[in-house]
């Protein structure tokens, strides 16, 4: 959610007339995040996120805002997007793909997440897994096993030699990943406490849908859990994670093959957001506004998986 594409008030305000929500009163560029371009709008109807597309095409923008729609429309809290005078959701702004959004109450988490909130992001996660069972639209994953032998493929000669043999080893380990009898469906993945608003411990909404596709439930779980349950040591936090997944099994029973599979799956997990944040660091797209994290974050959580396998229910 960097800023890419700086947007002139005038294209704001021309863009805006196609839309019931007044004139424009204030605008401004959202910095968290590294995907896309946003700004907070407000009108004199209300307050919207406005999103313009970077990386993704008019076909792919009606796939994500089709799973918004899907998931507010079966009672999941989630940013819907603004229809158009013509009934459209998606229109071009700066020569991009771009949505008008409505802004949910409540604040992403910049800090630890309490066990309530942690309880509170299982529940709707597997309701969220249940729900899309029925949603009919595909999309494959971009950020799969194949991405990820292509990313590792390009960051290699810029880590240490540790750092590369240890990726090396890990492609190894998940070399199956894509032949795993697992459940999959429709997934977020890329539910971080950012893209959940919370006021004090009250859910708000899901933001965030950019990366929604076909993938294994469990793998949405463990980007889940590798965020929320994790402290910054890259170390596991016992209570929140059982309160996460106490949660979201009452939602949808694990499989014994899930079980089975745990620990790879929140490896390969922990190893794609190493892979994106290093192509973040020596790869940055230019941007008026950005944000690159720390790619060390994940090789730590990546680390304790290896030494530390995670069973289903921590005692």
């Amino acid at each position: 959610m960097s800023v890419y594409t700086e947007v002139e008030r005038t294209e704001l305000v021309a863009f805006l007339s196609d839309y019931a929500v007044g004139n424009l009163v204030s605008y401004e560029g959202i910095s968290d995040g590294i995907e896309n371009t946003n700004y907070f709008v407000t009108t004199e109807q209300g307050q919207f996120v406005l999103t313009l597309f970077e990386q993704h095409d008019f076909e792919e923008m009606d796939y994500f805002l089709d799973v918004m729609t899907f998931f507010y429309q079966h009672g999941i809290p989630s940013a819907h997007p603004e229809a158009d005078t013509q009934g459209r959701y998606l229109k071009t702004l700066s020569g991009k793909p771009a949505a008008l959004v409505g802004r949910l109450n409540g604040r992403g988490i910049s800090d630890i997440a309490t066990v309530t909130q942690c309880q509170a992001i299982g529940d709707v996660l597997g309701k969220m897994h249940v729900a899309g069972q029925q949603f009919t639209g595909r999309r494959v994953t971009e950020r799969g096993a194949n991405w990820r032998q292509s990313m590792a493929e390009r960051v290699l000669s810029k880590l240490d030699a540790e750092s590369a043999n240890l990726m090396t080893a890990e492609l190894a380990f998940q070399s199956d990943y894509s032949q795993l009898n697992l459940p999959s469906g429709l997934t977020h993945s890329d539910l971080f406490r950012d893209n959940a608003l919370f006021d004090g411990d009250d859910l708000k909404g899901i933001i965030d849908f950019y990366y929604a596709c076909d993938e294994y439930l469990l793998y949405d779980l463990a980007v889940t859990v590798n965020d929320w349950c994790i402290n910054e040591s890259g170390m596991l936090e016992t209570n929140r994670y059982q309160a996460l997944m106490s949660a979201y099994t009452a939602q949808r029973t694990l499989t014994v093959a899930e079980t089975n599979h745990w620990n790879l799956v929140l490896r390969a997990a922990a190893l794609r957001f190493w892979l994106s944040r290093l192509q973040d660091k020596y790869f940055p797209r230019e941007g008026e506004l950005t944000q690159i994290k720390d790619p060390d974050a994940f090789l730590k959580i990546l680390r304790q998986h290896q030494e530390q396998p995670l069973i289903v229910n921590a005692a």
